[in-house]
């Protein structure tokens, strides 16, 4: 009877997520009511394959007519078909198609009047200067803004709502990339979420554990364009992907083991 009883306690232990796979940021104390220096912050660089919005404005409208991009201008409309084979999957709107400039896989863009620019690796804030500063001699009141359209990550396995996840903030951490796409279920590892991170030609795979109080200082906190996450499911999971057959004699055996353990109980 012992063995009964024992043997439904593990049925069920097995077929439940635990509390503490459940909690995050357990595994170490946090400095709480303190403050700390963000040291890990990362200024996003321009990739091949980006797509900006840049936008040049003066006092005079007109004289920075010639560098507002017209559809199907001289090189225009070659610059839309590009954009369009790169956007057909990013779920980037018709209208960013007709305001974002492509960079190349050289990491060029083609701008009016001043033709070829070179951003790729470079920051918003250095692409910015670089812009301006072949503008200028053309407009001397000039004013560029320039933003990415593209930014995205993709977030896979135990989320609530995986798939692609479109991002307009440049800074966005982990935490709020899991918090877009949903959260984490019930079953997913917190101590094993998997980023791939592709960058400069390069592929990185690097496991976060989301329950260590360190991942507020890890180098990966921060996402990057087209980051991949994947929050592998527990143990538990298992028990929950069975067929339903499968699923009844388990919590059945599990039932009618309680059941004798307490007439043999009642009975003594």
């Amino acid at each position: 009877m012992r063995v009964l009883y024992f043997f439904s306690l593990f049925l069920l232990a097995c077929s439940c997520v635990q509390h503490k796979q459940l909690v995050n940021f357990n595994q170490g104390p946090l400095p709480l009511n303190k403050t700390e220096a963000i040291v890990n912050s990362i200024d996003l660089s321009i990739q091949a394959e980006d797509l900006l919005q840049i936008t040049v404005s003066s006092f005079e409208p007109d004289a920075v007519r010639a560098f507002v991009p017209q559809a199907g201008g001289a090189g225009g409309q070659q610059n839309n078909n590009i954009m369009q084979q790169s956007a057909s999957g990013t779920g980037v709107n018709s209208l960013e198609l007709f305001t974002g400039y492509f960079v190349d896989r050289a990491g060029y863009i083609d701008f009016p009047v001043i033709g070829r620019v070179k951003v790729g690796g470079l920051t918003l804030g250095v692409a910015h200067d670089t812009i301006l500063n072949r503008i200028l001699p053309y407009v001397s009141d000039a004013v560029v803004s320039l933003r990415f359209l593209n930014l995205k990550i993709t977030m896979l396995g135990e989320v609530s709502q995986p798939g692609l996840v479109r991002i307009s903030n440049k800074r966005v951490t982990l935490l709020e990339a899991i918090g877009m796409a949903g959260d984490l279920t019930p079953y997913a590892d917190r101590t094993n979420i998997l980023l791939v991170r592709e960058k400069d030609g390069q592929r990185q795979y690097i496991e976060l554990n989301l329950q260590d109080p360190a991942i507020f200082v890890s180098p990966y906190f921060y996402m990057e364009q087209n980051d991949l996450i994947y929050v592998q499911p527990t143990r538990a999971k298992v028990g929950g992907i069975t067929d339903q057959t499968s699923r009844f004699l388990t919590f059945g055996s599990a039932g009618l083991s309680l059941v004798t353990l307490i007439i043999a109980l009642f009975r003594k």
